[in-house]
This record gives structure tokens, sequence and C-alpha cells, in this order.
């Protein structure tokens, strides 16, 4: 009943691989280019104790209660993302990916987490380089 691995390897013809190498080649830019945006427009001392967060106060309750729902949906599943594109041979910004995630979700010691991801040198040295090609400041730290 099931197949041996060389019988689906007779299944592979040019066209699934040129498929799957596309679809690899637009996954990872998407994800790319998304993380990076988000990274440029933060501003410079998001991650900073002293950065006051508010989300949507100027507007009505149940928009901004429908809005915390949506964000924190959005931020669980980029969470999930970020964990799948952290996998061996899958194309993506795994750890960055989770850090966006993060930035939307609502939950006690988020801020702390947050820090403790963006301090670690590479994700910081990379998030840095990132928002200085595009004349950005660092991030501030404290």
């Amino acid at each position: 009943m099931t197949k041996s691995f060389v019988e689906l390897l007779g299944l592979l013809t040019w066209q699934t691989v040129l498929m799957a190498a596309a679809i690899f080649v637009v996954t990872f830019a998407l994800s790319l280019s998304l993380v990076s945006l988000i990274l440029v427009k933060l501003p410079a001392d998001y991650f900073s104790a002293s950065s006051e967060r508010r989300f949507w106060d100027d507007r009505a309750r149940w928009a901004r209660t429908l809005g915390m729902v949506g964000k924190n949906l959005l931020g669980a599943f980029l969470v999930l993302l970020g964990i799948v594109l952290s996998l061996p041979g899958v194309p993506g910004q795994g750890i960055l990916t989770i850090l966006i995630g993060v930035m939307l979700l609502d939950f006690p010691g988020k801020r702390d987490l947050e820090r403790k991801l963006v301090s670690r040198p590479r994700v910081r040295d990379g998030i840095d380089r990132l928002r200085r090609r595009f004349g950005k400041p660092p991030l501030v730290l404290e």
C-alpha cells in the first residue's frame, strides 16, 4: 500500500522540481521583504523600557477589542510560522519572524522576552545593519 522511496522519486519531474524551487524563492523573498519592512519602520527606542506602547487608544472600545484579538491572532500565526522557518532546509527568517510575532502578542513578560531576542548579538547586528542601510538609527536597548 505504501510506496517506497524509489517509487516516490520516480514521480518527480522537472516541472515539480522547478515548481518547488519557485515556491522556495518566492516565499523566501516575501518573508525577507516583510520582516525587513517591519524592522526598518520600528522606532529606534521600541525595545527600550521607557518606550510607551498604546494600541488604538483613540478608537471605540469595540474596535480596540477587535483589533487586539486580530493582533494577537496574527502574532500567534507569525510565531508558529517563525518556528517552521527556523527548521533546517526551510527558507526564511525564522528568528526575526518569531520576534515580530512576539511583538504583536500580549502576555506577561513580553517586553523582557523581546529584549532577550533582540539583544542576541547576531540578531541585533543584523537588525542594525538593515536599519543603517535604509538610513535609520540603530536600535536603543537600555
